[in-house]
């Protein structure tokens, strides 16, 4: 679809894409950098000293090839651009950020230069923390699922460390919250040997250590003899509903 519209008499395109939020770039058609915006400029005010520049100044005239570690590979993608293409790239080992670079074509359309925009600017500590918290949420899904009741499904395969986060995660969320029943959903384990075993033991005898009690649900079969040799009594039923209904059915009666 073609732009709709016009741009008002007293505001030029140069003053549109400066006042545009993201930091914007345009390069001519053999990609060099000819023009930035005030926030790209204060952007790679912080990176123009990453690559040996005394300013950001330096930037203008410079080739998009210069800031690629694969300058051909960036030429053949260039060539072959014809809609906008994103991708993320680390600057310098320090930098991570969103590069989308789009054609600019006249109304025959043959490419009179690109325009490059940077988003999602962040710092690699930064992501990388990011990523961390993500996995770790991912790695301990704890599920609030009715009164003083969280559902824990582990997923996947558990090693020492995994293992020791989720007790720490669980025993906190008990603890912060009061919670006497933790649903504990085996069915998405992929491995089922004594080390499990050992994770889910000491699970339960610090669960029941501040006083929450910890239902199984979904053994398989090879994972059933292992969790019959577990010191603490459990109870344990073929699906998260039995378990659930058990909870309300003692909480009722209690």
């Amino acid at each position: 679809m073609s732009a709709l519209g016009y741009i008002p008499e007293q505001l030029s395109a140069i003053h549109v894409l400066d006042s545009v939020g993201d930091n914007i770039l345009i390069a001519d058609t053999t990609y060099n950098i000819q023009w930035m915006n005030a926030n790209a400029a204060n952007l790679l005010t912080v990176i123009a000293p990453l690559y040996g520049l005394t300013s950001v100044d330096d930037i203008i005239g410079m080739n998009m090839d210069q800031f690629h570690a694969s300058p051909k590979r960036q030429q053949a993608v260039m060539k072959s651009l014809q809609d906008s293409h994103r991708t993320r790239i680390t600057i310098k080992d320090r930098i991570v950020t969103d590069i989308v670079v789009t054609p600019m074509k006249n109304e025959h359309g043959h490419i009179n230069g690109y325009i490059v925009m940077l988003t999602d600017v962040t710092t690699k500590a930064e992501e990388e923390a990011e990523k961390e918290k993500l996995i770790h949420a991912l790695s301990v899904p704890i599920i609030h699922i009715w009164e003083k009741t969280i559902s824990l499904p582990l997923i996947g395969e558990f090693d020492t460390e995994r293992a020791d986060r989720m007790i720490v995660s669980v025993l906190e969320e008990c603890t912060q919250h009061r919670i006497q029943y933790v649903l504990l959903d085996l069915s998405g384990l992929f491995v089922a040997d004594d080390t499990i075993h050992h994770h889910i033991q000491k699970l339960t005898d610090c669960l029941r250590l501040i006083g929450a009690e910890c239902i199984m649900t979904g053994i398989k079969p090879k994972l059933a003899q292992t969790i019959g040799r577990l010191e603490q009594h459990s109870q344990t039923f073929q699906t998260a509903h039995a378990g659930l209904q058990y909870i309300i059915q003692k909480k009722k009666r209690h």
